[in-house]
């Protein structure tokens, strides 16, 4: 069975889409720790017009982050398709990793957001508070289910109320861990 191009949201306001977004669920991978909690990307936009990205998550405690940049996938195009690039691994970053970063869905007043990318692999809920209503969950999971994901792969983020700031840092260890099935 042939997969449907994903539809993707045109014309988002980057300024408006900047800030601090919490992550509410996901499809687990493995460029974040398993057990992470209070999970949250912050959108800095930079003045050529990319996006400075952090991605933070806490692990046993320690906060775990790794910065990278997001670019426009076809500058000319109106639609929502992100590149993001990312040096890995964290505590040495040489290699670079590419992905996609496609806005499925944006409420109009940039509150919460559906993210995914062409493989299906990889899928976020994010949301700018901690909590998110759960009608509001079920109609994003709903509006996955149609763009061709299995909702079933989704785990919800455990968040904090109010939300951790700082904290110990990872010195990368997890990573390891991760590549070696840990």
């Amino acid at each position: 069975m042939v997969k449907k191009e994903l539809e993707v949201v045109k014309g988002v306001d980057l300024e408006r889409y900047m800030g601090r977004w919490y992550e509410i669920a996901s499809f687990p991978s493995f460029f974040v720790p398993k057990n992470g909690v209070d999970t949250r990307a912050t959108y800095t936009l930079n003045q050529d017009g990319t996006v400075q990205v952090l991605n933070e998550t806490w692990s046993d405690g320690k906060r775990v982050a790794i910065e990278g940049t997001a670019y426009k996938a076809d500058p000319k195009s109106d639609e929502a398709k992100l590149k993001v690039k990312f040096f890995v691994p964290p505590f040495l970053p040489i290699i670079p990793v590419v992905g996609n970063y496609w806005v499925l869905y944006l409420d109009d007043d940039y509150q919460y957001a559906l993210i995914g990318e062409p493989t299906r692999k990889y899928l976020w809920i994010l949301c700018r508070k901690t909590r998110l209503e759960d009608e509001i969950y079920e109609m994003l999971v709903q509006k996955a289910k149609n763009e061709g994901y299995d909702p079933s792969k989704l785990r919800k983020t455990p968040q904090s109320d109010p939300p951790p700031e700082g904290g110990p840092q990872d010195n990368g260890t997890w990573w390891l861990k991760s590549l070696i099935g840990k």
